[in-house]
């Protein structure tokens, strides 16, 4: 660790540094971090800079101070693989992966293999399975039948649950089917039963003939990828309000336009697009990767206008930087490498737009704010294409280019196929102190945590300042703000305060299509978006985004309507009318069998002073009832650690198979192994002791009141945090958690 970087103060938020500390620095054989933030992006700008030294008959000029100034002022930030892995023995910098699935055995098990290959090196893959031949159809070479796609996503998923990414990065994967598979409908209902697939997001690869024949009501063919030949038909609007159906149950399938996707595709003559990253941003063809970064918005706001010119010298650069990356990278594969360097596709984007739209005093949901993310964007494409040209006649046009749709007489050679991508940057976003993407807000102020039944808030840092400055900031307003979820309706909030800072929920579904398609008209590749809906949205109101996002020219689109999958709060007031006899909700019946873990959960956590320390305990629960339990111990390791774990998960697994609540509080309540007195306001006479009066806290029995957690997603698995959906994916505002990483 440097002397200098010590010295060197950041403008890094609280939750920053937490992030960057668990998730981003290096660590000693202990666990222990070796690096300071400073000193992580001074890796990072070194290690992207060298590249500079290696090009042959350039001028060496060392970008290394701009490349540190850029990331350390918060104007941009490269994908998570580049933060992590710069200048370390992995080296792998990429985020985004699209691998080859054809149909045979062989084929299948090598992407199987190199899928667990680059999840190891924390990155997330793409699939399309349409090659697959259907289920039931013939295998000549054992004159059986095959299997289909379906069963050999599940193979793929649980290899992805095995690998979990080396433990910094969770495995994500994304699969697509053509709609004119004879296998789509199964592949629609896949996800019906939520513990299956639980590492993929899966889309539906839409084509025109099928979007047309949904228009007019007609039938549409189905092809047998094995022959290509029409094995029947179906009709398209019964497809197509299937898939409503299923999106609005839980929020998949999500739609992809591949006609769309191979219409913008810039290299043909190289192969055809067929899938995209996890979240859907990032088209590529199989074996390419892509290297991804976003500038932030909110830093380019000076005197309530859009400062033009630094955002002009942030592009440049960050094209720059990006195209370093493609050298510096080490590729988790020979074909991955080959494919990369010969497209040389980048994707710079942008975070923080919702931050910017409150600087400048314009609402998310307003005709200014479409207008101005049009122009930004096309700004941002124009100048970023511009500084790729320079690139090329410095280091010459990537190796595809002849053939290209750039090949034309008269057009000056490109560095890069692409240049612009809108990711979800969930946890950059955290880094930077921004709101994620092209998103709205998350939330004005919400619970991150709960301890000893005391709520913390956290308060998004404009409306904090602004509230300080006019003279209407509370604690309790802070608090109500985060009950509701919402300023609308709140009159302590100024009218024109309430204008600008709205939420996800706030804002209509055309409202959230309408900024995605403004943005998309000048992005290379593709946005990454979630259309959020409210709980009582109807299958019309989904339908409607589908059809939109299609005529509008978004390339594809994900929804989530808000209460849909198992992760939602659980009403405990409500449960205690139901059974007024109890203090302690049970569950309603017995369950034959253990219940399956939903892959999020909502809950709280309280600390508890015992003798050996603080003891923090967690509660989660799912739409029957108390769910699994888990503590940490503040200090003591050893027995104490081990013994708490333990009651943890025995807990955990008879409230799972069905045994009461209140007989886990009755057999643990009152074990002493201390002082008779106790410790602390609860007089915790053991560890045992503190879990059984942490679950008569959670379930209300001190003082008649519930601990309720208000959010959209649920909480978060690793710290309880609420959990929002956006950009196609899960992430926890608190911790940096993310489901697709």
């Amino acid at each position: 660790m440097s002397k200098s970087a010590k010295k060197t103060e950041l403008p890094l938020s609280k939750n920053a540094v937490t992030v960057l500390t668990k998730r981003y620095l290096k660590r000693d054989s202990s666990g222990t971090p070796t690096e300071t933030p400073a000193d992580m992006f001074r890796r990072v700008a070194k290690t992207i800079d060298s590249v500079e030294a290696k090009i042959e008959g350039k001028k060496k000029i060392s970008y290394e101070e701009q490349y540190y100034r850029m990331m350390t002022e918060l104007d941009f930030l490269p994908n998570s693989p580049t933060l992590m892995n710069a200048g370390r023995e992995l080296g792998q910098l990429s985020a985004c992966f699209v691998l080859p699935v054809g149909d045979s055995m062989e084929s299948i098990f090598e992407a199987i293999k190199n899928t667990a290959l680059i999840h190891k090196s924390g990155g997330g893959t793409g699939f399309s399975f349409s090659r697959i031949r259907p289920a039931n159809d013939e295998v000549r070479s054992t004159s059986g039948v095959s299997s289909g796609p379906l069963s050999f996503m599940q193979v793929f998923d649980a290899a992805t649950e095995t690998i979990k990414q080396g433990g910094t990065r969770r495995g994500a994967n994304m699969g697509i089917l053509r709609v004119d598979h004879p296998d789509i409908m199964d592949f629609i209902m896949a996800k019906r039963d939520q513990t299956v697939l639980t590492n993929f997001n899966i889309s539906v690869g839409m084509t025109e003939p099928f979007m047309e024949a949904v228009e007019k009501g007609r039938d549409y063919d189905i092809l047998n990828p094995r022959t290509g030949k029409v094995v029947k038909q179906l009709n398209a609007t019964k497809v197509f309000n299937k898939i409503v159906d299923m999106a609005w149950s839980n929020g998949e399938p999500g739609i992809v336009f591949l006609d769309r996707l191979n219409r913008d595709n810039p290299t043909p003559q190289i192969g055809e697009i067929e899938s995209t990253n996890p979240c859907g941003e990032q088209p590529l063809l199989p074996y390419e990767s892509c290297n991804l970064g976003s500038i932030n918005l909110a830093t380019m706001v000076r005197e309530n206008q859009v400062d033009w010119n630094r955002l002009e010298e942030t592009i440049c650069l960050a094209t720059r930087f990006l195209d370093n990356v493609i050298e510096a990278n080490k590729y988790p594969l020979p074909e991955i490498d080959e494919m990369t360097r010969a497209n040389r596709k980048i994707g710079l984007g942008v975070m923080g737009w919702a931050d910017m739209l409150i600087l400048l005093g314009i609402p998310y949901n307003s005709k200014e704010a479409i207008a101005l993310g049009e122009k930004v964007m096309r700004f941002i494409n124009d100048k970023s294409h511009q500084e790729s040209i320079k690139l090329a006649a410095e280091r010459g046009a990537f190796p595809n280019f002849k053939g290209s749709a750039y090949d034309k007489p008269g057009s000056e050679p490109i560095r890069n196929a692409t240049c612009t991508t809108i990711a979800p940057t969930g946890t950059i976003s955290i880094i930077a102190n921004c709101s994620s993407g092209v998103e709205p807000l998350f939330a004005v102020s919400y619970v991150r945590q709960v301890l000893d039944n005391n709520k913390l808030i956290e308060v998004h840092p404009i409306f904090e300042k602004i509230a300080r400055e006019r003279g209407f900031y509370s604690q309790d307003l802070m608090q109500d703000i985060a009950e509701k979820g919402t300023v609308q309706g709140i009159d302590a909030v100024p009218e024109d305060v309430r204008r600008i800072f709205v939420t996800s929920h706030d804002i209509t579904p055309k409202d959230h299509v309408m900024m995605q398609a403004a943005f998309q008209r000048h992005t290379d590749n593709a946005v990454s978006k979630t259309v959020n809906f409210c709980n009582d949205a109807t299958r019309e109101d989904v339908s409607t985004v589908y059809r939109l996002a299609y005529q509008e020219g978004c390339k594809g689109v994900t929804i989530y309507r808000d209460g849909s999958r198992d992760m939602q709060v659980l009403s405990v007031a409500k449960k205690e009318e139901e059974h007024p006899e109890d203090n302690v909700p049970m569950e309603s019946k017995k369950a034959g069998r253990k219940r399956e873990r939903p892959r999020a959960l909502t809950g709280s956590t309280y600390q508890m002073e015992t003798g050996c320390g603080p003891l923090y305990v967690t509660i989660n629960q799912d739409e029957r009832g108390l769910f699994e339990l888990f503590t940490t111990m503040g200090k003591a390791g050893g027995c104490a650690a081990s013994q708490c774990e333990a009651i943890g998960r025995l807990v955990s697994l008879a409230w799972r198979s069905g045994v009461q609540a209140r007989q886990a509080v009755k057999q643990m309540i009152g074990i002493t192994c201390h002082k008779p007195a106790g410790f602390g306001e609860n007089r915790i006479t053991s560890c045992a002791d503190a879990v059984a009066k942490a679950i008569e806290m959670h379930m209300g029995e001190d003082d008649g009141a519930p601990t309720l957690h208000i959010s959209n997603g649920g909480a978060c698995p690793e710290c309880g945090g609420p959990v929002e959906h956006e950009g196609g994916c899960c992430v926890c505002h608190s911790c940096g958690f993310s489901e697709c990483a």
